[in-house]
């Protein structure tokens, strides 16, 4: 492997995104909740989604995703299969692996 290629694999690991503009089939661990600059999302929304399970280091995988970016996607965290709007996927950031 050279250096570009470690380089790359670091960067991979380091990577944050929204769990709402993750592919099918990536897969990482939650880093947090921010509803910062989200329009129509609460505190509230953020306490419920930790109550599903969406806690820090839980690893989470996008399994499915309705076509042209609509509405649900399915993820599961932990061992549960969770379908989530994408602005409330969204405010959950994601390590990816």
């Amino acid at each position: 492997m050279n250096h570009e290629d470690k380089q790359s694999l670091e960067k991979a690991h380091h990577t944050v995104a929204a769990l709402g503009e993750m592919k099918v089939g990536t897969s990482g661990r939650v880093s947090g909740i921010d509803v910062t600059g989200i329009d129509g999302v609460s505190a509230e929304m953020a306490d419920r989604l930790r109550e599903m399970g969406f806690a820090e280091n839980l690893e989470v995988e996008v399994l499915h995703q309705s076509p042209f970016g609509r509405d649900p996607i399915a993820v599961r965290v932990g061992s549960m299969t969770v379908a989530l709007r994408r602005r409330e996927a969204n405010i959950i950031k994601v390590q990816l692996v």
